[in-house]
């Protein structure tokens, strides 16, 4: 074979790899670039999975010195001062929060509290008690099937206005201790005993009397 020849088949030879090397360069390119992307998109992910997490404390029960907060609303996550709590009803929907470190104990729906303003004169001895200024508070979770207790109506068996549970009816009459008055609920709402300072309302003790539902919704 002449040197033309070797040196032409040379010549072919090496641009015939030409590409092929190419190709290999950008596929490590691309390899590592989706590796990048990969990565990225996971810490993205582990960030936003952690920012998600409840804050420690916010699935605790009610404690002394907590501040109430509006639950929904307008309002929500403000503090509740007496101003806010029409004379008569309705009730309040509140959260306990944490007044050290801000933390709202909103992580278990079990925490939700009714507060409601009555005539002191209308309360029993032991609710009023647990109240001031004839404000009162309540678990909002019925005692029958955990459901919330939502309404404030006329008893279906009296004249007065009641909590009220839309799931079963139960009913509760707040100004004695929120004692079952109608329905299938085995006994009375957890009272919480509150406390007012400076116009606001705040946790004066533990829940008295268990919490939540007797049997599954």
């Amino acid at each position: 074979m002449s040197r033309a020849s070797l040196t032409a088949n040379s010549t072919s030879s090496e641009n015939s790899g030409e590409p092929e090397a190419d190709a290999c360069a950008d596929q490590t390119r691309r390899t590592v670039l989706l590796g990048a992307l990969a990565t990225t998109a996971c810490l993205g992910c582990s960030g936003h999975a952690r920012a998600d997490e409840d804050p420690p404390g916010s699935d605790e029960r009610p404690q002394k010195g907590d501040v109430l907060v509006f639950s929904e609303g307008d309002k929500e996550g403000k503090l509740i001062t007496a101003a806010d709590l029409p004379a008569g009803g309705p009730p309040v929907h509140a959260w306990p929060k944490d007044p050290k470190t801000s933390v709202v104990r909103s992580a278990s729906r079990l925490n939700e509290i009714l507060i409601i303003k009555l005539d002191p004169a209308e309360l029993d001895e032991k609710t009023a008690a647990r109240a001031v200024d004839g404000i009162i508070a309540y678990s909002a979770i019925c005692s029958h099937a955990g459901c919330p207790v939502t309404a404030w109506v006329k008893s279906d068996v009296g004249d007065k206005e009641v909590f009220k549970c839309m799931c079963h009816n139960s009913e509760y009459d707040p100004r004695a201790g929120a004692q079952v008055v109608f329905g299938p609920a085995p006994r009375r709402l957890a009272a919480l005993p509150v406390a007012l300072a400076d116009g606001s309302l705040s946790v004066a003790g533990s829940f008295i009397g268990k919490v939540g539902g007797a049997q599954p919704g």
